[in-house]
């Protein structure tokens, strides 16, 4: 399976998309550092939401296959600026999380996502599971068989 780096800001469903992948029960706790799993990089939002520290996610990047970039279909706003994904030597797929909120914009999460650069986006919830397998499908490998086939 291909390694994925999550970034996000804070509170975006990065932990909570990082349990569902693995089939975990949701709990929430703060992400602090960067957590290493299996085949996932989960990131602090911080780390995204500054500048300084955004240098860490360049060279965690590195370790990883694919980088998630994430927007909560809540946000009123982004982190990401134009053609931003450019900039990455790895693929690069968007992810619109909490898509179950009642305040959900998943609509406007993608374009935010698109005109990052993003050109595979996928609508998750992490509570419903809706649209964490369509991930975990795009994660495997060739000749790779998922525990569900």
């Amino acid at each position: 399976m291909k390694k994925i780096i999550l970034i996000g800001r804070s509170e975006c469903g990065k932990t909570s998309l990082t349990q569902a992948l693995k089939g975990e029960k949701l709990t929430y706790h703060k992400t602090q550092y960067m957590n290493h799993y299996d085949v996932i990089i989960d990131t602090p939002g911080e780390y995204a939401e500054n500048k300084i520290l955004g240098r860490a996610l360049a060279l965690y990047a590195y370790e990883a296959d694919v980088v998630g970039l994430l927007v909560s279909a809540t946000e009123s706003y982004t982190l990401y600026p134009p053609c931003i994904t450019c900039t990455v030597n790895r693929e690069v797929i968007g992810i619109v999380t909490q898509i179950d909120q009642p305040n959900a914009n998943p609509k406007l999460a993608e374009s935010w996502l698109r005109e990052a650069g993003c050109e595979i986006i996928f609508h998750i919830s992490s509570v419903t599971g809706e649209g964490v397998w369509q991930i975990l499908d795009y994660l495997k490998e060739e000749g790779e068989v998922m525990p569900w086939e």
